[in-house]
């Protein structure tokens, strides 16, 4: 298990796709209606804490430009493997989902990165967590429909589970976590930062698919 490496938010080398982001994300923002709140006004929900809220609205914006990259892709473009070292789109979409699921289980269920690894609700996910050549192999032959679905659901229970908690639980700090004293903010903002990482890779793949228009500019 090599976890650690993979999720250090500073680890040397990483690129962040602001522009790319912030564009798919305007491009696929739904219209707010009465009462919805508008997309691009972050800041506290209906139903959440102050502080849980306003980083729900942050994942919400974040995850409209995860979208908005993957929208309209064929299988066979989910599966589009760049080179012998790359991952696909489609496995990045469920490497997003098992990161989520990840930290779903340390900060819900208590489950700590020592006993993740032999935590049986983690099983199904060690593949899409580690990439590499495994996931080249298995992950492919898929929809977009269904990464979006697992997408879907495995959002839908950090938000359930983010309304019945309060800011003193965000604000907690885990005295044992990797990098050092970590709060439950800093952990879900990084899934949210993750997130932001791999849409610009996402984009990059995109604009490396066979038959792809240039980009401009």
């Amino acid at each position: 298990m090599r976890y650690p490496n993979l999720f250090h938010p500073f680890a040397p080398g990483r690129r962040h796709f602001f522009q790319t982001a912030a564009a798919s994300a305007l491009a696929v923002a739904p219209l707010a209606g009465a009462g919805q709140p508008e997309p691009n006004v972050l800041g506290p929900l209906p139903g959440y804490s102050p502080q849980i809220g306003t980083l729900v609205s942050e994942m919400l914006w974040m995850r409209r430009a995860v979208l908005g990259a993957a929208k309209g892709l064929a299988q066979n473009q989910l599966d589009f493997l760049l080179d012998s070292k790359a991952n696909t789109i489609g496995a990045l979409l469920l490497h997003l989902a098992a990161t989520e699921k990840l930290y779903q289980l340390n900060t819900f269920d208590r489950v700590s990165m020592h006993d993740l690894q032999k935590n049986s609700a983690f099983a199904q996910w060690d593949v899409p967590m580690e990439l590499g050549q495994e996931a080249r192999d298995q992950i492919k032959g898929h929809n977009l429909d269904y990464y979006l679905e697992i997408l879907h659901d495995t959002r839908e229970r950090t938000l359930a589970e983010f309304r019945k908690r309060d800011d003193s639980w965000l604000m907690a700090v885990d005295q044992t976590w990797m990098w050092g004293p970590t709060n439950n903010l800093c952990k879900w903002f990084h899934v949210c930062e993750h997130e932001s990482h791999h849409t610009g890779q996402i984009s990059m793949l995109k604009s490396r698919l066979p038959g792809a228009r240039p980009e401009n500019g």
